[in-house]
Parts: structure tokens; C-alpha cells; sequence
């Protein structure tokens, strides 16, 4: 939780004393571990959750999990704000149902007096359970984060990963294939029963009926034709295929699919970048072009994606928003991370992920390389891909694995595959 505080005698001493001055003797604080029996009401419960747009929707079916689990309390999310935000990634996308609060936490907590404001702000609050979902850090981590919630006086931790097994998304049996991040994390809340990774409502978003009106609004344009979805944003530059294949992409799909309309959506920075890509349907497809960047929420966003056949983009959050509504998504992966770990989970999507002999490197930037695995998924790989998930046959369709086997970057001009 604090990954980067604490990391000296120093620093360790400081905040005992800090917090022994508001009231906490460190040397009762085992008192506070509760071993025993649970009461049965139980009030508050705060869910320990950092990340970005992506990282909550992954979540999701643990948090209705919890939610399944203590219908009569009320939820609270310990997460990370924008910088200059007053309200965290996750308030965007999570109904106000299924989380009511937020306690503001601090990235990268070094300064003992945020660690302290972040301790009285717990004990304010009085979580009867913490639920800890936060991302696999290491054991000593998550071990120490522990001892944190249990300074705060929390008596019930649940899904603390404090074995090398719960931290490590596990190896699937053939294909080299590892366990999704939202597995994981239900694994680690086993103790709480089934997260039902494989029922739609495990992903259920809960959205309202203006969210549904406003993205029907948005879509009016497209004169009820069938739409394919598009976004092309990305955190990492690790991620981005480029924007000459986006175009040479949709310039095919276009030519290919007469009948369709063409989506847009990203954030409002990503508008011009996806006109420009857009070129290539137009220049192939009279049909129309949405261009919504900027103009809907998340949570819109998502409502939009439902009414698509297919989604098209890069690793990122509108993916994972396009997944959860159940939307087929065709999702082009660089290998930064494992196969498998942050695709987005069902039997419905199509991958294309190439496993060249540098994968799992976690850059954010990649010069050496020149980013080669994603670099190498070649156009028409990908028309295969969304025209399997329309059910249209045509070129040979990826599976949900994709190509992961490909070691190597296409020699070829990758635009023309």
C-alpha cells in the first residue's frame, strides 16, 4: 500500500512516534487481530482498490462478490485520486450502488504525516472488514499493508495475498497461457465463495437508463445501422499499434463492410488522432462516421460499446468497458505483460497477442525492441479477427488466444501483411 514509504529504520520510527502522539500504542496493536468469530453485523466494509479506469472494471466481479456478501453494509473504496481531481478513476465507473465513499489514497506514500492523515481517516470511518483487492506487489508488501489496516484497528482482513501462490497469476494448463488478473483476484476472496467469473452480471456495470438514453442519443446518427466500435487510446506507448495500421485497418474493414457505421471513442485529447485514422474508412465507405471522443462518459461509454456487434482497440480501458457489457472484442496486445493476465475474459473475444522472445519485459516505453511484438500483428491478421467476431468467415479468424506463438517480427511490410 505505501511501496515506497517506510523503507527505513528512520522513516519506521518517525511514524510510531506520529502515531502513538494520535492515540495508538504500537505495542497493543495486536490486540487488534481478531482471530475468532466475526460478529454477524456487519456496518462498513472498505475495499483497498488502486488503479485506473481498467483496473476497476477487472475487479468488478470480486466487488459484487463482497457486495453478495455484505448486503447490508455500506461500501468504501481506498483508491487513488487524480492529482488535480476531486474524484478517483473509479468513481467514474462504479455505480454509486455498489460503492458509496471513496477515502482518498495517496500514490507512492512517502511523508509520515500523509501516512498518519490516511490512518486517522480509517479510524474515522471504522471499517468492520477491509477487503484487500490491490494489485500483486509482493508478499513482504501486502504483509506489511496488514499491519497497516491493523494499526488503523481494523479486526477482519480479507484477500490479503500473503503467499507467493495468491501473488502470481498462475500458468493454465497448454498453450502457455497464465491465469486473467480478474481470476486472481477472486482467488484471492475465496474465503467469501464464487465470484462467477463466467456470468454476465459477475460484470454487470449497473447503468441507469439516461447512461443507456444518452448513448442512444449519441448513436442516432448512424441511421440504425450496425456499428463497429473503435478505440485507438492507450496508456503506454508500449501498447499503441500505430496510427498508419489504424488506417490501413479501417480502410479495409470499410471496403469490406458496406452496411456498417464507424464509432469513435476515447477521451477527448484522442479526438483528432481518431479522425485522422478515420480517412481510410471514408476513403473506402460512404456509410457514417461517430466520432464521440470526449462526448460521453465512461459509463455512457460502456453503454454505447453494448450496442455495438464489435469492439476494435489496444490493451486499455475502453477494452475492458467494451468486455463488460458484453460486447466481442478484438484486442491487439503487445507482449509487455503475460498472455493471458489483462485480456479481456470471455470465449467471445479474439486476442492477437505475439509472444516474441522479449515478452513479459513491462516496459511503458519500448526503443530497443522498436516495439516489435505489437509491431508485428499485421493488418490483415486483424480484419480476420473482427470478421470472425461478426460471423462473416472471410480470412482466417484468430481464437482467443490469437497468435501468440509468433517469436518473431513479419519481415514484410506489416501495414500490408
Amino acid at each position: 500500500m505505501f511501496s515506497h514509504g517506510l523503507r527505513s529504520s528512520v522513516h519506521a520510527a518517525r511514524t510510531a512516534k506520529l502515531l502513538t502522539r494520535f492515540g495508538l500504542d504500537l505495542r497493543r496493536s495486536a490486540a487488534l487481530v481478531d482471530t475468532g468469530a466475526v460478529s454477524k453485523t456487519v456496518r462498513r466494509v472498505l475495499i483497498y482498490r488502486l488503479g485506473s479506469l481498467g483496473d476497476q472494471v477487472v475487479a468488478l466481479p470480486s466487488l459484487h462478490l463482497v457486495r453478495r456478501s455484505f448486503p447490508q453494509a455500506g461500501l468504501c473504496m481506498l483508491t487513488n485520486f487524480p492529482v488535480s481531481g476531486k474524484a478517483p478513476a473509479a468513481a467514474a465507473i462504479l455505480d454509486p450502488e455498489l460503492i458509496q465513499g471513496y477515502v482518498r489514497y495517496v500514490v507512492g506514500l512517502r511523508n509520515p504525516l500523509e501516512l498518519v492523515r490516511l490512518w486517522a481517516a480509517i479510524r474515522r470511518l471504522r471499517p468492520d472488514v477491509v477487503v484487500y483487492l490491490a494489485g500483486a506487489r509482493g508478499v513482504k508488501v501486502a504483509k506489511r499493508d496488514a499491519w497497516f489496516f491493523r494499526l488503523c484497528g481494523v479486526r477482519r482482513l480479507i484477500g490479503v495475498p500473503d503467499t507467493e501462490d495468491l501473488q502470481q497469476n498462475r500458468l493454465l494448463d497448454g498453450g502457455g497461457r497464465y491465469e486473467s488478473e480478474a481470476a486472481r483476484l477472486a482467488r484471492t476472496l475465496e474465503s467469501l465463495g464464487d465470484a462467477r467469473l463466467e456470468s454476465p452480471r459477475s460484470w454487470d456495470l449497473w447503468l441507469g437508463d439516461g447512461e443507456r438514453e444518452r448513448a442512444g442519443q449519441a448513436l442516432e446518427p448512424a441511421g440504425g445501422r450496425p456499428v463497429i466500435a473503435v478505440s485507438i487510446g492507450t496508456k503506454q506507448q508500449t501498447n499503441d499499434w500505430g496510427a498508419e495500421r489504424w488506417r490501413a485497418l479501417l480502410g479495409r474493414l470499410g471496403a469490406l463492410l458496406p452496411g456498417y457505421a464507424l464509432v469513435l471513442n476515447g477521451a477527448a485529447d484522442e479526438r483528432e488522432a481518431s479522425d485522422a485514422i478515420a480517412e481510410g474508412w471514408r476513403g473506402a465507405n460512404s456509410g457514417p462516421v461517430l466520432n464521440l471522443c470526449g462526448q460521453l462518459t465512461p459509463r455512457e461509454s460502456a453503454a454505447a460499446f453494448a450496442q455495438a456487434r464489435v469492439f476494435v482497440g489496444h490493451d486499455s480501458g475502453p477494452m475492458h468497458l467494451a468486455a463488460a457489457v458484453q460486447t466481442p472484442c478484438v484486442a491487439i496486445f503487445s507482449a509487455r505483460q503475460k498472455p493471458g493476465v489483462w485480456f479481456p475474459h470471455g470465449a467471445q473475444h479474439r486476442v492477437i497477442y505475439h509472444q516474441t522472445d522479449c515478452w513479459n519485459c513491462g516496459l511503458t516505453v519500448c526503443v530497443a525492441e522498436g516495439k516489435r511484438c505489437i509491431y508485428s500483428i499485421a493488418v490483415d491478421e486483424v480484419v480476420g479477427a473482427v470478421l470472425g467476431a461478426l460471423g462473416m468467415g472471410g480470412l482466417v479468424a484468430v481464437d482467443g488466444m490469437g497468435a501468440t506463438g509468433a517469436t518473431a517480427a513479419t519481415e514484410a511490410d506489416p501495414l500490408r501483411g
